[in-house]
């Protein structure tokens, strides 16, 4: 079947991949409003707060929030404070510059475009991102787990994606994703097609099979020649 639908992961996948160390971001948010020890456990405590979260959302598949994290972490987290952690992550967000240049292209060829990713945060802090990379006009519809009950791989995430962009066959459908597991077996479970942006930092899945393997991003439309 030809492809009527391409969608995205966010992290890893529409911004290039890089390590980051959330112990050390946390204790530079931290430090900003409280005194030095104040800031250190706090930062602990919200570090431990979202790695247990994760690992719960990897074996339960149910999403969660920022105000999970802070909740399980017992602190209270101000407007100040979120504004500090969201400006600690810019520069860990920028869209990756093949993106502006595939996605015109996929709407010149009248394929939707559609964004799913497991996240913590609101929606307004992607659509923020969006905005600033000059990309968010050229996003069909898109799919943030810290809306709906699930993550990745759960076929009700993948399907909340398709309605976001009006798309009822899993067939017409391309998913683009970095993680094996999350993204590769969860699409295909979910009757898509599946490419792979291979990261070596992401662990594999032997049992995801993807229908194709890309490096970066500008290789996908190669592979949308193919199946169209």
């Amino acid at each position: 079947m030809a492809v009527r639908a391409v969608i995205f992961d966010w992290g890893g996948t529409l911004t290039p991949w890089h390590g980051i160390d959330l112990g050390e971001l946390w204790l530079a948010v931290c430090a900003r409003h409280y005194p030095a020890a104040e800031a250190a456990a706090m930062a602990t405590a919200v570090q431990a707060a979202e790695v247990e979260l994760w690992r719960d959302g990897e074996q339960s598949q149910r999403s969660w929030t920022l105000d999970h994290i802070f909740e399980r972490a017992g602190i209270t987290a101000s407007a100040d404070f979120l504004s500090s952690y969201f400006e600690a992550w810019d520069p860990h967000t920028f869209t990756d510059p093949d993106v502006p240049p595939l996605l015109h292209e996929l709407r010149r060829r009248g394929i939707k475009v559609g964004v799913l990713s497991n996240t913590m945060w609101p929606r307004s802090a992607h659509e923020k991102i969006f905005v600033r990379d000059q990309v968010f006009e050229l996003i069909d519809g898109a799919v943030y787990s810290s809306e709906i009950d699930w993550v990745k791989p759960h076929p009700e995430a993948f399907r909340a994606a398709m309605q976001a962009i009006g798309e009822t066959d899993p067939a017409a459908c391309v998913f683009v994703g970095d993680r094996p597991y999350d993204d590769i077996h969860g699409a295909k479970s979910a009757g898509m097609r599946a490419v792979l942006i291979s990261n070596s930092d992401v662990p594999p899945y032997q049992a995801a099979a993807p229908d194709a393997i890309i490096t970066r991003l500008s290789e996908l439309l190669s592979h949308l020649d193919r199946w169209s």
